[in-house]
């Protein structure tokens, strides 16, 4: 069960504010980002907004004053008496804004994929068409398990996250038909050469280690994933990743409101 410290939504023409619409199914954008501490700081907090206001003008949801209600939006809802560590989602439609806080939870070392055959619709946007996936992430630990995506046998991302897939050859993602969460943008500063390539299932023996990157996941190692009898031989890749994640979040300001 999903525990959330709020949930409010307000008409986009004049925030005025009206009963909560997740917005699930619309069409619209939404972004999740990771809040943490007291006083509070929002991890790539510039990023996930210019991404939300791009990705919005996309969709042709547009206002002049997007980004100023947006961000408005978000200070009046904040505290500076809560030490957070919550997921911060904000979602919007040509109608509404909402926004939710509800609880992060810690990846465990025991972590498992399960794959199924879904596709997100427009992947390179962090779009509201998610009413698939979500129904089978209710179904699960989030905190121990997560939902591969894979489409005509190739494995694209999870239902939360980006995938990394590491061997002695190198660092590997998919090639396409996924969305680049700003985690993973993150790591490609900081990695020299990540190599997109098709990944399959029935290839997944040729790797050693297997790393879901988001902002709910963070930096997280897969332990195994039962359907094909793949589990991990080593961590050595998961502590390099976690020390700089780590040193990204150290880095991140606090949050002005």
């Amino acid at each position: 069960m999903v525990t959330y410290l709020l949930k409010k939504s307000y008409l986009l023409k004049n925030l005025k504010e009206v009963k909560f619409q997740d917005l699930w199914g619309d069409h619209g954008i939404f972004t999740t980002m990771w809040i943490f501490g007291n006083p509070p700081k929002i991890l790539f907090f510039d990023n996930h907004i210019g991404n939300l206001i791009f990705s919005l003008k996309k969709y042709h949801i547009k206002k002049k004053s997007l980004k100023k209600d947006i961000v408005q939006t978000i200070n009046k809802n904040l505290s500076k008496k809560i030490n957070y560590n919550h997921l911060l989602r904000v979602a919007i439609n040509k109608k509404i804004i909402s926004i939710s806080l509800r609880k992060k939870l810690s990846p465990k070392l025991d972590f498992t994929l399960k794959f199924k055959n879904l596709k997100r619709d427009r992947p390179e946007y962090k779009n509201l068409k998610y009413k698939k996936i979500l129904s089978q992430l209710k179904k699960i630990d989030n905190s121990r398990s997560d939902i591969g995506i894979m489409y005509e046998n190739k494995i694209l991302e999870t239902g939360t996250s980006n995938l990394l897939f590491i061997n002695d050859k190198g660092v590997f993602t998919p090639k396409k038909n996924y969305y680049q969460g700003h985690t993973y943008k993150y790591f490609k500063t900081k990695i020299k050469n990540i190599i997109k390539k098709d990944i399959f299932l029935k290839e997944l023996k040729d790797y050693d280690e297997i790393l879901l990157l988001g902002s709910g996941k963070g930096v997280t190692s897969v332990k195994k994933i039962s359907q094909i009898n793949w589990r991990r031989k080593s961590l050595k890749n998961y502590k390099i990743f976690l020390g700089q994640y780590k040193l990204a979040i150290r880095k991140c300001k606090k949050y002005k409101f």
